[in-house]
């Protein structure tokens, strides 16, 4: 089974204009393969609806074989986006004779490796159970506090201040002003200062990137906002022969998939495990 990357695979950023312009294409990603980062989520639906796959649990070979699946003769695997830790040899020694450091760092490689449930056959199987997410649970694990809201603009729907974050008591949509301000925390934006938004947030890319965060958290966990956050994050991407994947810049569209899934991830409660 070859490893090489697939040309057919599209941008980190074609992928995000792909979501945003789709409704209901996030939710769906999320709902089949929630066990997979955001991204490679909607890597993998794009890859189902191109070729007509039902979308579903995704494995590898052995892995369904472990389940006691096996993949159908003739299926072709889906490519996916896998992070490899590689190690690297810092400056040679120095004046005091000590052997260089070895630094570790991580690469991302595209792996033709996986198959949905639906290009296996053999003993039923049973897809685990969807995790519930819950706000104040994501916010304690990024170590977000959330302070009490004191600006005296009248549309303001929130702000973040370094690490902690203030949503207005009056928001229109306390979720999505929630998902927006932590981005601008997990997006490395209140590094570089306050960030206040208003319900017209300025046209730059920070607000953009936030707004493209909140589109991704609201779909996929299915709460009011995503239309909201489409509208806007259109009217910015427009030009004049449309909607152009260019501009979004690729690397902030990495960035996006990476602060959603953290989001996501960091607010999980397992089957079982009671809400605070």
């Amino acid at each position: 089974m070859s490893d090489t990357y697939s040309t057919d695979i599209p941008s980190w950023s074609q992928l995000l204009v792909d979501a945003v312009n789709k409704p209901g294409v996030i939710m769906k990603a999320y709902s089949a393969f929630h066990n997979y980062s955001v991204g490679n989520q909607i890597l993998a639906i794009v890859q189902c609806q191109l070729r007509g796959l039902q979308p579903g649990p995704v494995n590898t070979f052995p892995g369904w074989d472990a389940l006691g699946r096996r993949v159908k003769r003739g299926e072709r695997a889906l490519t996916l986006c896998m992070p490899i830790t590689r190690k690297k040899r810092e400056a040679e020694s120095g004046d005091n004779g000590e052997p260089a450091e070895e630094a570790r760092y991580t690469s991302f490689v595209y792996k033709r490796r996986w198959f949905v449930l639906s290009q296996t056959e053999g003993e039923e199987f049973i897809p685990p159970e969807m995790p519930e997410w819950n706000g104040e649970r994501a916010l304690t694990t990024l170590n977000i506090e959330v302070i009490p809201f004191d600006s005296t603009d009248g549309n303001c729907q929130g702000f973040a201040r370094k690490r902690q974050i203030a949503i207005s008591p009056v928001a229109q949509l306390p979720h999505k002003s929630l998902f927006h301000e932590a981005a601008h925390v997990v997006l490395g934006h209140t590094a570089e200062g306050d960030f206040s938004d208003g319900e017209q947030t300025p046209r730059n890319l920070r607000e953009v990137e936030a707004e493209a965060v909140a589109l991704l958290c609201c779909e996929a966990l299915s709460l009011e906002g995503a239309e909201y956050c489409r509208g806007y994050i259109q009217n910015w991407l427009y030009r004049d022969i449309g909607y152009n994947a260019e501009a979004i810049p690729e690397r902030s569209a990495q960035k996006i998939f990476r602060a959603a899934d953290q989001i996501l991830r960091a607010g999980r409660l397992q089957p079982g495990e009671n809400e605070k």
